[in-house]
């Protein structure tokens, strides 16, 4: 006898999600495919099915408690619930500045600090100063100080060597150097052969110090996906497991020197499953070494700077909120969310440095202290989704990390150029979804405000990360220069047919649409053809777009058409397809179409060009 359906109630679901497929797409049911549930399956861009509903069929095996190989769960079993994860803000300036930086932070919520030296922040010799007063045995210090790491890790060892605590072993302090995944940034870092003495330095100390980081942060920047960022965060795991070994320390103490930092996005479950396959992977490698319980790196979340957006930053504080969730449920040791204007040079909102940190730091908070996450280790544990992604995940940043590995390993790939190779095909694929409008920036590519205030010349600077919104920023700062330049933006009149009702939605979708590439919308109303020469020539406006009904168009679009160009219209367009007005001739059609599908980067940046901007 056949095993029973383990979720009976199946059957009656698919018949339902027919019914409505059918009825949308105005077909048969009959017409459907058998499963016709996975015509509502989204692909990841690491190629990943993401289904409509998960059930007790995608049920897979418990995984292990909190801090016990593979360490999906979570890397420890004794986490403070009281404190959940490290709380971490990055700090530069002075010394001085950065001390009261650190020491207020603390006092209002901080439990662990990202220190920049050096270069990325507080001179070197000014580091004694910015950590007078911190109790490393209750807060974490993790150092960002690139090519000056060693100098800045003496500094560091002198002051814990005049540092008196009962506990020396509970001091946790990683150095941060990584000279592999900087090479992959084109960041200033210390060569590999440096990092692996100063891991010697670190094993030696009492303290709990790891010299190492494997910043998975530079591949997302660039626009890796999930798993791509995975896959080669542990092939460069990998390859500093291969130089400290070789170096003559033993495999426990070189996978004591490693610690991840990752981004987190705005897609929470994709963030959730990212840190639990994340542990999975390096447990994985623990126990090919033959040392599985010593694969619980810690983990260090960072909120993606790729999803962060300098039009409407506001909508930052949503994005940053998510990717602390997901993190922090996820599993994440420490977690660092950036600042809501971090996208902008300083000051470029008029509000105050303080007044960011106070922000970002109290989302941690909230989600802390008011919504209790830390409470609970792995929420997420025992869900048909993230345990099916987590699995999923894992197993394709595991494929990619052994493609990286048969092309001779990550400086290997690095240097043939073909993790850079993979990296920039997704990267287009996502530039790709965002100039369809695809996938969602809100303030950016939907719902744009064109009332904001423009932004600086420093603002417009390209920077080094991928951020999703950038291309339709660029066309934003092209909007900005012309008002600049003529005192008004470029605009377009919108040409309404019919009744409200016909074209309300083609007039809203228009709208936003040219105003997220910096055009401004003229809507004089309804209009009847013996209306619109007077309506263009009020507006002043070269571009125009017919708004209505696909029958309206049958019947107006073509006088409208002919009536627009007499006013001294020069583009004429119309909001939908061509087969709308397919029977028109030559002379009466549209000089082009605004239809969902369009590449609206494409679209707005030749409008643009026609008006000089």
């Amino acid at each position: 006898m056949p095993n029973a359906d383990p979720v009976p109630e199946y059957a009656a679901w698919r018949k339902g999600v027919a019914g409505v497929l059918a009825k949308a797409r105005r077909v048969e049911i009959a017409d459907l495919p058998d499963e016709p549930e996975k015509l509502l399956e989204e692909t990841t861009y690491d190629g990943l099915t993401i289904a409509p509903l998960y059930t007790r069929r995608d049920e897979l095996p418990e995984q292990p408690l909190p801090g016990a190989f593979p360490f999906v769960r979570g890397g420890t079993a004794t986490r403070d619930v009281h404190r959940g994860w490290y709380v971490s803000a990055f700090v530069a300036g002075d010394g001085a500045a950065a001390n009261r930086e650190i020491l207020a932070g603390l006092e209002n919520g901080l439990s662990a600090v990202w220190l920049g030296a050096g270069e990325r922040g507080v001179p070197v010799a000014e580091l004694p100063t910015a950590l007078s007063g911190l109790l490393f045995e209750l807060a974490p210090l993790t150092l960002a100080a690139g090519g000056a790491v060693s100098a800045a890790a003496a500094e560091v060892f002198a002051v814990l060597d005049g540092y008196e605590t009962a506990d020396v072993s509970a001091i946790q302090v990683a150095l941060g150097a990584a000279p592999l995944t900087s090479r992959f940034a084109g960041t200033d870092d210390v060569e590999l052969t440096e990092a692996v003495q100063l891991a010697g330095q670190a094993i030696a100390r009492p303290e709990t110090v790891r010299a190492i980081t494997v910043d998975g942060t530079v591949f997302h920047d660039a626009g890796a996906a999930e798993a791509q960022e995975l896959g080669a965060a542990v092939a460069a795991g990998l390859e500093y497991l291969r130089k400290l070994t070789a170096a003559g320390y033993g495999t426990a103490a070189a996978l004591g020197q490693l610690e991840f930092r990752f981004a987190a996005t705005d897609d929470q479950f994709a963030t959730i499953a990212k840190f639990r396959a994340g542990r999975q992977l390096w447990a994985r490698v623990a126990e090919v070494c033959g040392l599985p319980t010593f694969g619980g790196a810690p983990q260090h979340a960072v909120t993606s700077a790729a999803m962060m957006s300098q039009r409407d930053p506001w909508v930052n504080l949503l994005r940053t909120t998510l990717a602390a969730f997901g993190a922090g449920v996820g599993g994440a040791d420490t977690v660092t969310v950036l600042p809501f204007d971090s996208a902008l040079p300083p000051g470029e909102l008029g509000v105050s440095k303080s007044f960011s940190d106070r922000m970002a730091r109290n989302t941690q908070l909230l989600l802390l202290e008011e919504s209790h996450l830390g409470f609970v280790q792995d929420p997420g544990a025992g869900s048909w989704h993230v345990e099916s992604l987590t699995a999923d995940l894992a197993a394709k940043a595991w494929e990619f990390m052994q493609e990286l590995e048969t092309a001779g390993g990550y400086l290997a790939a690095l240097d043939s150029g073909l993790l850079a190779e993979r990296i920039a095909a997704t990267k287009a694929a996502r530039d790709s979804d965002v100039a369809h409008r695809k996938t969602a920036v809100t303030g950016v590519n939907e719902f744009p405000n064109l009332a904001e205030k423009p932004l600086s010349e420093a603002a417009r600077e390209p920077g080094r990360v991928a951020r999703y919104g950038a291309a339709f920023e660029e066309l934003r700062n092209r909007s900005d220069a012309y008002l600049a330049e003529h005192g008004t933006r470029p605009k377009a009149l919108l040409v309404p047919l019919g009744s409200v009702a016909e074209h309300n939605v083609r007039v809203t979708f228009i709208a936003n649409l040219l105003a997220s590439g910096g055009i401004e919308s003229i809507n004089p109303g309804p209009l009847t053809v013996e209306g619109i020469a007077t309506a263009a020539k009020e507006s002043g406006a070269s571009i125009a777009v017919l708004c209505g009904a696909d029958k309206r168009y049958g019947e107006e679009a073509g006088a409208a058409a002919t009536q627009l160009r007499a006013a001294g219209v020069d583009t004429v367009l119309l909001a939908g397809a061509a087969k709308a007005v397919a029977a028109l001739s030559d002379a009466e059609r549209p000089d082009g179409y605004l239809a969902a599908k369009i590449d609206a980067v494409a679209a707005l940046s030749g409008l643009l060009e026609k008006v000089g901007a």
